[in-house]
């Protein structure tokens, strides 16, 4: 449902602001059939009338009134600093749409915008469309992308671009930030009305614990300690995990300076504004961790109606200590299936660990390396296996490759049925920097086809689409540096 907390010090009714002449970049079939819009031939939706409720030019579309659209506040830290009160600065939420909540961002002003101009650029919205229906295709909890849709209309970032009007869809869009704004008012009563909202509506388990709250914050935890595995399952950054994007729902959010990998360095920083490596590769899931300890103090007031402070804390900070062993078990789990191995071995781990410096150490591309690894035979002669030339140190990796076939010898499992297992997670396509690059350029010369042959592409992430092979290579020379910054 809706965020359906009122009143100025939550949000403000903000009605979107129109953009001239808009138009179709891209639409999500797959998204518009989750919220029941009926489509066309051409797989738009059938009333044209939507092209204008998904610019932000008009509130009422078929069955749908979205007459009373809202901006909310939150507050949040930004590159582990407080930044205090922030909110929807470039985001309106419309409302509620078969059991997601539709929001648009990049349509204009809101009364959290402070110095911004409320609107978002062609590049960065085509990225999060694209990046938000691929995580979806990969497994991977996500808000959805349903349009952008585009304007001639001048919009100014570190160069002059032309402004768009991405629309997303969510269960809620409640964030941690939400908790904290509450928190650090020390408003108690409408921290409490947040936290029964959230538990009403996505959380009723926890109704029925002795401590609704400590069990809201363990669920809430666990979801973001299973996501940021998965993140690193995928060689995916995110670039800016500052606590204002975490979403309490435990979906990827706010896809900005994000990133996948190529060249494998574990401490790849994927987001050229973070001069100091905070949101790295290897620091995502401490970060997330670290946020959860943020959402951890802000609920602090709400165990306080029972208990005395010092308790609180204690059982706060208990929950908090499963985060790290929950983040391990399924980053362990996960990466036990990309190497295919279906049983537990003791040495599973050092062999893994052991592969991933060596990885780091030739700059091996991630998501191919794994994707062909399924390919070798268990009864191969190491010195026949083409993936040891990615590596630098042959001596090494031969001995890697050594103990990683009698690992796999030691399943009981077909090599084929090992191979179908290992392809079933290691995907073939990703959003790659440069492909994503690639439709922008052609979408900025008015040519949106790459956009609709990315998103077919990206939506069988697994399957072997011959015909599509290049875009399973790795970026080529002069391509893989990318640079994204948090104005994208």
């Amino acid at each position: 449902m809706a965020f359906t907390l009122t009143g100025g010090d939550v949000c403000q009714v903000t009605i979107p602001t129109p953009i001239p002449n808009p138009y179709w970049v891209a639409f999500s079939p797959s998204s518009a059939r989750l919220v029941d819009i009926p489509l066309n031939t051409s797989n738009l939706p059938a009333d044209p009338a939507w092209l204008n409720v998904l610019a932000g030019n008009q509130l009422t579309v078929e069955q749908h009134d979205f007459s009373s659209p809202i901006a909310s506040a939150y507050s949040g830290h930004q590159f582990g600093v407080w930044a205090g009160q922030l909110g929807d600065g470039r985001a309106i939420l419309l409302g509620d749409i078969s059991g997601q909540e539709l929001q648009l961002k990049g349509a204009g002003k809101t009364h959290y915008s402070r110095m911004g101009d409320g609107r978002a650029v062609l590049r960065s919205s085509i990225r999060e469309f694209l990046c938000s229906e691929a995580m979806h295709s990969l497994g991977i909890p996500t808000t959805r992308a349903l349009s952008v849709v585009g304007s001639k209309m001048p919009v100014l970032r570190e160069s002059l671009e032309t402004a768009a009007v991405c629309a997303r869809l969510a269960p809620s869009f409640i964030r941690i930030g939400h908790f904290e704004h509450f928190s650090s008012l020390q408003n108690v009563a409408r921290l409490k009305e947040l936290a029964d909202l959230l538990i009403a509506d996505h959380y009723p388990q926890c109704l029925s614990a002795e401590e609704p709250y400590l069990e809201l914050f363990r669920n809430v935890s666990r979801r973001n300690a299973t996501l940021v595995a998965q993140w690193q399952a995928v060689g995916f950054c995110h670039g800016v995990l500052n606590s204002d994007n975490i979403s309490a729902l435990g979906l990827t959010i706010d896809y900005g300076p994000f990133g996948f990998l190529d060249q494998f360095q574990i401490d790849h920083i994927c987001n050229h504004s973070d001069h100091g490596g905070r949101y790295a590769y290897h620091r995502q899931p401490q970060i997330m961790h670290w946020n959860m300890a943020c959402l951890a103090s802000s609920l602090v007031p709400l165990l306080e109606l029972k208990h005395d402070e010092k308790d609180a804390q204690s059982m706060l900070r208990n929950a908090l200590e499963e985060f790290p062993l929950i983040y391990g078990e399924t980053w362990q789990k996960l990466f036990r299936a990309k190497l295919g191995f279906q049983t537990t071995g003791n040495e599973d781990i050092p062999l893994l660990e052991r592969l991933l410096q060596a990885m780091h150490d030739s700059k091996v591309d991630f998501t191919s390396f794994f994707r062909r690894l399924s390919a070798v035979n268990s009864q191969t002669q190491v010195k026949d296996i083409a993936l040891r030339n990615e590596f630098i140190d042959r001596e090494s990796i031969d001995q890697w490759f050594n103990d990683y076939l009698m690992r796999i010898k030691s399943e009981n499992i077909s090599d084929t049925e090992r191979t179908n297992l290992m392809n079933q997670v290691n995907p073939k396509f990703v959003l790659r920097n440069h492909l994503a690059q690639t439709a922008i350029e052609m979408a900025e010369r008015g040519d949106f086809s790459e956009i609709q042959r990315l998103m077919g592409i990206l939506a069988a992430p697994f399957d072997e689409q011959p015909e599509y092979e290049e875009y399973a290579k790795p970026p080529p020379p002069g391509s893989n540096h990318v640079e994204v910054s948090c104005s994208s």
